[in-house]
């Protein structure tokens, strides 16, 4: 008998890529949803409900007909700055929805896959382990924090995948990446300048989807910490990118955070230890390189 699996969010870069995953396989009988149309490659084929979180009596009653055996929650407002000016969007969306999601999880007895980020971190320390005290620094990590919180309080059959910088290429993308902007930015001749003193773990959304894909494999609980394997600047990271493309690297003008005037602060260094995700899930963490090959790839 199949696997039943919602994805929630299923428009979005991690969603879509779950989505082309998960299609074709026997195993898992897939629905989607999500906010607007449906904007998959696999949009005529795909079990799709679009969905307004808004009103969540209908999502309930849609997953009361499904009766899923996992949800991942690939929905979230991502936009740290936003999140920063916008906080009653940003507690609708990654905290009062995922609260729901976990109740009507309880009441299902559905595994609940909830996608959180390194930003729950102050980047003090890095690098993070999954027993390490959160501490965040803007409202985005606070909220993506609460939003933890509130799943380990009401239910046991959860996973919590935390994630630092996620990049790669879908169908119809309405959000745009370190990768692809940097790629962008160059090819149309146009200096970029970019932080140099905030270290991130850059991680491909492929490698995001497979940790989903082992958890569900695995029946893991709990919390995991999932990136690729190098920690780099960000500045290092353009500078990957150009070498890769064979791009101008004199375009890219190495600048401090400060600089920036961002309205939400940043973590300065976050970064994981991945031990626990390799022993427990047997994930397997590409190079900054290897994940721009796979990306390429997609492209």
């Amino acid at each position: 008998m199949s696997v039943k699996v919602v994805v929630i969010g299923s428009n979005g870069l991690l969603g879509q890529t779950l989505v082309n995953k998960l299609f074709n396989r026997t195993d898992y009988k897939l629905y989607a949803m999500a906010s607007g149309e449906n904007r998959n490659s696999k949009a005529q084929e795909l079990t799709y409900f679009e969905i307004n979180i808004a009103y969540f009596k209908t999502i309930k009653l849609q997953l009361n007909l499904i009766e899923p055996d996992f949800i991942i929650n690939a929905l979230a407002m991502t936009n740290v700055d936003a999140c920063e000016t916008e906080k009653e969007e940003c507690d609708l969306i990654n905290v009062k929805f995922v609260e729901k999601l976990a109740h009507i999880s309880l009441e299902l007895g559905t595994h609940l896959i909830h996608i959180s980020t390194d930003f729950i971190f102050d980047g003090i320390e890095g690098l993070y382990g999954e027993t390490a005290i959160p501490n965040p620094v803007n409202y985005y990590g606070l909220s993506k924090l609460k939003s933890e919180e509130a799943i380990q309080n009401i239910l046991d059959k959860y996973t919590i995948l935390r994630t630092i910088l996620v990049y790669g290429k879908v169908a119809n993308m309405k959000r745009s990446n370190i990768v692809l902007w940097v790629k962008k930015s160059l090819e149309k001749g146009e200096t970029i300048r970019i932080v140099d003193d905030q270290y991130r773990m850059p991680t491909y959304v492929g490698s995001l989807a497979e940790a989903c894909l082992l958890v569900m494999k695995e029946k893991a609980m709990g919390i995991y910490h999932i990136s690729d394997r190098e920690l780099l600047s960000i500045y290092e990271i353009a500078i990957q990118i150009a070498s890769f493309y064979n791009l101008p690297k004199a375009l890219i003008e190495p600048i401090h955070t400060t600089e920036l005037k961002q309205k939400a602060k940043r973590p300065p260094k976050t970064g994981f230890i991945l031990k626990k995700a390799i022993v427990e899930l047997g994930l397997r963490p590409l190079s900054f390189n290897e994940g721009l090959s796979l990306f390429q790839k997609e492209m």
